[in-house]
């Protein structure tokens, strides 16, 4: 495409050049003979009024001499002989000055009576008639060298081809320019298809170029985004569903463990963990091929009320606690809490972390679910009276599991945390990790409202829900979880 540009450019300058350049030449070359057979006609005038006045040699002589071109020899005048007398005597024809034309070309100019120019040696010579006293016409001959009637013009000539190679050169580069600009993109558009093709996904295109080649790098973007996210969405519904299988089997292998002695007991504990097994192996897998770049789309009009998601979720986890005597503490559910996050993505976050309490804590271990609405956040904390997180930094690491998740945890996956601060940050919160007032680990998800970032004054808020859950501990009886909810306060 760039270099059929060029070539078209390049044949079209030529043409107009050589349209406009020949005929201004010609154009050129007629003016400069006008000018020098113009400039011989005024010479020939200026020899005139002596021939008006007299034919006399010797004053015809002078008064040629006298004169520019006379006086470099271009001048000449030719005077016939005057007639015959009724005695038979008569003048003799005057030639004064250097002839240059032939007899004959001064014959016809003298019998025809107008000007004419004919080609001699070295150049033209204009013959001018001339009326004399006597009343016969003498012919004035004016020398125009070949140099004077083509004087300018090879130099025209040269600048009009300077003008014409230097439109030419420009036109090439302008359509080479235009060309690059034109071919770049195409081939940057051309390049990162075939790299989309052999799975770099994050190839992009510039959005660059003429408005065509920018909408189709526009399109390509939004093409390769949608590929993205579609893979990114796919891998990510694979590991979320694998690891929603943790929670019924969390409770399987809590109830498998109390079935005694026994081969069909241990049958039983030995499926559950193969199982267990199988599950992690498709979470790892699917977390080691999903992008990098990932998160959770709520998308336009996603939400859920937090408090009856949390509710339910407890009612739930409470017979199970309830059966390993555990003490569950819930507390600002009471009123209608709307959240910027689909229904089961808060109810998969969740079940990550209450599953992480009956996974990694002992048998008995108190665990406490606490949510705080500060108008433009909703705070929700998990804490659990436990061993806690040895190494927190390293459970929010990504793809890390805390060692795993929790202190002493074996087999973990790492994903049930990640799940919690995607959501989390869905939102414009966070997903923080610390010392709760159990004892044990708190993990604390700030969930934003209206994207409102969590740094706003989370420190003050996290040390007062701390201090008014102690209290609220201090002033209260401790209550073993039934099939509902609780009341009490963390705040």
């Amino acid at each position: 495409m760039r270099w059929a540009l060029v070539k078209v450019c390049l044949a079209v300058t030529a043409m107009v050049v050589i349209a406009f350049a020949v005929p201004l030449g010609l154009v050129i070359r007629e003016m400069a003979s006008d000018r020098a057979f113009s400039d011989a006609e005024r010479q020939a005038a200026m020899i005139a009024p002596a021939l008006s006045i007299t034919t006399d040699r010797e004053e015809l002589t002078r008064a040629v001499l006298s004169t520019e071109p006379g006086d470099r020899g271009r001048l000449a005048v030719h005077v016939p002989a005057p007639a015959k007398a009724a005695d038979g005597t008569g003048g003799e024809a005057l030639d004064i000055g250097t002839r240059r034309a032939s007899p004959k070309d001064v014959a016809t100019v003298r019998k025809a009576g107008r000007a004419s120019i004919t080609e001699v040696t070295g150049g033209f010579a204009l013959l001018q008639p001339t009326a004399l006293s006597t009343g016969d016409i003498a012919v004035v001959e004016v020398f125009v060298p070949e140099g004077e009637v083509s004087n300018g013009v090879a130099t025209a000539w040269l600048i009009l081809a300077g003008v014409g190679v230097a439109l030419i050169v420009g036109s090439v580069a302008v359509a080479d320019r235009l060309g690059v600009r034109m071919v770049q993109p195409a081939q940057r558009l051309a390049g990162a298809a075939h790299d989309l093709g052999e799975g770099r996904l994050g190839t992009r295109v510039p959005e660059e170029g003429p408005t065509e080649l920018r909408s189709a790098a526009v399109a390509f973007n939004s093409m390769a985004d949608q590929v993205v996210q579609l893979l990114a969405n796919e891998r990510e519904l694979a590991a979320d569903l694998s690891h929603r299988l943790r929670t019924p089997l969390t409770v399987l292998r809590l109830n498998a463990a109390s079935l005694g002695e026994g081969p069909a007991a241990d049958q039983t504990r030995a499926a559950v963990e193969q199982l267990e097994h199988e599950v992690d192996t498709i979470i790892r897998t699917a977390r080691e091929q999903r992008p990098q770049t990932q998160g959770v789309q709520t998308g336009a009009g996603a939400g859920c009320d937090a408090s009856e998601v949390i509710r339910e979720r407890m009612d739930f986890w409470s017979a199970l606690a309830e059966d390993e005597g555990r003490e569950v503490r819930l507390a600002g559910v009471d009123r209608t809490v709307r959240i910027p996050v689909a229904r089961p993505e808060l109810a998969a976050a969740l079940d990550a972390l209450l599953g992480n309490v009956f996974r990694h804590t002992p048998e008995g271990t108190a665990f406490a679910v606490d949510v705080h609405h500060s108008g433009d956040a909703v705070i929700v904390l998990v804490s659990d009276a436990g061993p806690g997180i040895a190494d927190p930094k390293a459970a929010l690491a990504r793809g890390t599991s805390g060692g795993g998740t929790r202190a002493g945890a074996v087999g973990s996956t790492g994903l049930g945390l990640d799940i919690v601060r995607r959501v989390a940050e869905s939102t414009g919160g966070d997903l923080r990790i610390g010392r709760s007032v159990l004892g044990g680990t708190e993990v604390r998800i700030w969930i934003g409202l209206h994207g409102s970032s969590p740094e706003r004054g989370r420190r003050g808020h996290g040390r007062r829900v701390a201090r008014r859950f102690g209290r609220q501990r201090r002033k209260e009886p401790r209550t073993t979880a039934g099939p509902g909810p609780h009341p009490g306060a963390h705040h």
